[in-house]
């Protein structure tokens, strides 16, 4: 049984289409839907092991856009000439090193990242995560730009929600078909960063 969860559709067809994890098609899905990335876009992804999501950001964005990829875990695959990895905290990293000798922010900020879970207080620990990366979006994120993250449902599920949506034009929640169904991940989408209060 375990086999059969592990090896579903999305893992075959990730294997397939070569992307490195299932989880590519969960951001195919929210940008399908809501529109978050642009060709030529400058995109940060938070916690981007094992690179799938940097993959469809690339396509995406196409050659003219840009793709830096950072984590805690290093991550060393190639994907397109203008795909960057960094390995370190978002937290204390100088924002200079993502931002790159322009100094111009993002266009659009994406995460798929999540505590390591315990099966106790994950979900807080995942509120936590998300807080963290909106309290950078005014050094990273430009005004008007877009964003998504992975939450795990609990009780700060939505006071996390309101809190987005004080930050930006528009906010909502939303779980890719991609998502396990047993799982309680779901993904803030933003648009229309408001910048910095």
């Amino acid at each position: 049984m375990g086999r059969r969860i592990l090896h579903d559709e999305f893992f075959r067809k990730a294997k397939a289409e070569g992307y490195l994890a299932r989880s590519a098609y969960k951001l195919t899905d929210i940008d399908n839907k809501y529109k978050l990335l642009k060709r030529g876009d400058a995109v940060l992804d938070v916690g981007c092991s094992p690179g799938s999501w940097m993959q469809v950001a690339a396509e995406r964005v196409g050659p003219k856009g840009v793709v830096i990829g950072i984590d805690l875990k290093e991550v060393d695959v190639e994907i397109a000439p203008n795909v960057f990895t960094l390995q370190g905290d978002v937290t204390t990293i100088d924002p200079d090193e993502l931002l790159g000798s322009g100094g111009k922010k993002f266009n659009v900020v994406i995460s798929d990242m999540a505590p390591n879970t315990s099966g106790h207080g994950d979900d807080l620990r995942s509120a936590d995560l998300c807080r963290m990366l909106l309290g950078l979006l005014p050094v990273l994120l430009r005004k008007n730009g877009n964003m998504t993250m992975k939450v795990l449902e609990g009780a700060e599920y939505t006071p996390l929600l309101g809190e987005t949506k004080a930050m930006f034009r528009a906010a909502k929640g939303y779980k890719p078909a991609a998502s396990r169904e047993m799982s309680r991940e779901m993904f803030v989408v933003a648009h229309g960063y408001k910048g910095a209060p």
